[in-house]
């Protein structure tokens, strides 16, 4: 059976249905039976990862004066009060109760150093975050799947992770080509007792996939090799950071369910009032549709009014105006009113559904008005005497040099960088007109509910 050399490496606390199980157990053991011997480990000068003979040393930590680090899997505590000699405030977490008197019985009372019996995913996720977290030989022992989405969140923006791992055991068998635990053997020092225990042996593919999985970029990877020529024992050092920035991911790679329609709903305005066509259904309503992938709200405003009406804007001259909200049907809808002033060219009819565009005066509207143009009116202004169900609406003001309130119901914050938002609620006179009505239909630019045209669906203000 392939051997793993002893070390301080640490135990884990998990469910008896895990490869870890066992594993806290042998670890106390292991320090029980160290207690009971009058060997001791001496300090070290320098450092020591999983092969003392070999030539990587502590050069890999850099400078570490006033960092805050945590030792996980630290055992007698060797390596953490060497980091604390040079200046670091250290945390030297163990699970096994064992291991962890050997360090208090050690180090009882060293400036730097704290000793921690803990779980190491039970510490990480209760901890601060650290400047540096480092492993010698502990990381395998524990289930990556379950330590290091703690561990990536332990570090600073920018921290470091610095661990060694298994690579190949001193029996030439090599890692493991999925993220699976293997029974590898550990032998009691000065006897020939061993003990099988599971550890994660893993490519170093894996242990870059599972890293960069879970938000860190991995910088380097360090062998470390028997010197001995006819001893095929070998670890991997690896090196990794979590990036100053925080990244964001969706929860699966599936995309969401459907479950909201989204469009505009575009207001041009000019001298002789605004523009209104007469849908094939009999109502009466503002070009719009909804957008497509990668639009903006002023990109999709010129482009609908282009393909509706033939009038062409540029997005810099599109105003929206903000958002109106409903759910009709068991669909969120949300509609975007925009303001147009400018543009060039006369309304033509290009779609077989709606035509007859004409300017039409402020004071004498066609009837019946479709509800969702209905809605965006008013909110553009709301003196115009309309009736519709009523919807929320959400204006967008012009954006402030100076910082602004941001208002969401009864809760205010501070932001320099965005609008002012000040909600309100449109109602219309109760009368009601036949304006009103839903239409139906099924085609996928104007009528179908889960069609192209979001404002066919109607909205409602409360």
């Amino acid at each position: 059976m392939p051997q793993v050399p002893s070390s301080d490496a640490p135990g884990s606390r998990i469910g008896c249905n895990s490869p870890e199980s066992s594993i806290g157990e042998i670890w106390a053991l292991y320090g029980r039976h160290q207690l009971s011997r009058t060997f001791d480990l001496p300090e070290l000068d320098g450092w020591a990862w999983d092969i003392p003979q070999a030539d990587l040393g502590i050069d890999v930590f850099g400078d570490v004066a006033g960092l805050r680090i945590l030792d996980l899997g630290a055992g007698v505590g060797r390596h953490a009060a060497r980091l604390a000699a040079l200046g670091a405030d250290v945390t030297a977490v163990d699970a096994s109760p064992t291991q962890h008197q050997r360090a208090l019985d050690r180090y009882p009372d060293t400036p730097g150093l704290r000793l921690v019996c803990a779980d190491a995913v039970g510490h990480l996720r209760e901890a601060d975050p650290y400047d540096l977290i480092y492993s010698v030989s502990g990381v395998p022992f524990v289930d990556p799947h379950r330590l290091l989405p703690a561990l990536a969140n332990s570090l600073r923006p920018g921290g470091r992770l610095l661990f060694s791992a298994l690579h190949t055991n001193s029996n030439g068998d090599g890692p493991s080509d999925s993220v699976t635990a293997r029974p590898e053997i550990l032998r009691l020092p000065g006897t020939d007792v061993e003990h099988q225990m599971h550890m994660w042996v893993l490519e170093p593919r894996l242990w870059e996939d599972l890293l960069v999985d879970h938000g860190l970029v991995m910088e380097t990877v360090t062998t470390i090799d028997s010197p001995q020529p006819d001893q095929p024992l070998s670890y991997r050092l690896y090196a990794a950071r979590r990036p100053e920035r925080i990244r964001s991911r969706p929860r699966t790679p599936a995309p969401p369910a459907p479950h909201a329609a989204l469009g505009v709903g575009i207001i041009v305005h000019g001298p002789d009032g605004v523009l209104l066509g007469r849908h094939r259904l009999g109502t009466w309503e503002v070009p719009g549709g909804s957008l497509e992938p990668g639009e903006t709200f002023a990109e999709a405003v010129v482009r609908e009014l282009a393909e509706e009406t033939g009038l062409i804007a540029q997005p810099g001259d599109v105003q929206v105006l903000g958002t109106l909200l409903d759910h009709v049907g068991g669909v969120l809808r949300l509609t975007v009113p925009a303001l147009i002033t400018r543009w060039s060219g006369t309304p033509q009819e290009l779609e077989k559904t709606i035509g007859s565009w004409r300017f039409w005066s402020l004071d004498a509207l066609p009837q019946p008005l479709f509800v969702p143009s209905s809605q965006c009116l008013t909110a553009w202004r709301q003196e115009l005497p309309l009736d519709h169900p009523p919807a929320d609406f959400q204006p967008y003001n012009t954006p402030s040099p100076s910082p602004v309130a941001i208002t969401s119901g009864t809760e205010h914050r501070h932001d320099p960088t965005v609008a002012s938002f000040t909600s309100r609620r449109l109602r219309p006179p109760r009368r009601r007109s036949a304006a009103g009505r839903r239409r139906p239909g099924a085609a996928r630019r104007r009528g179908s509910e889960h069609g192209r045209r979001h404002r066919d669906v109607g909205l409602r203000y409360p």
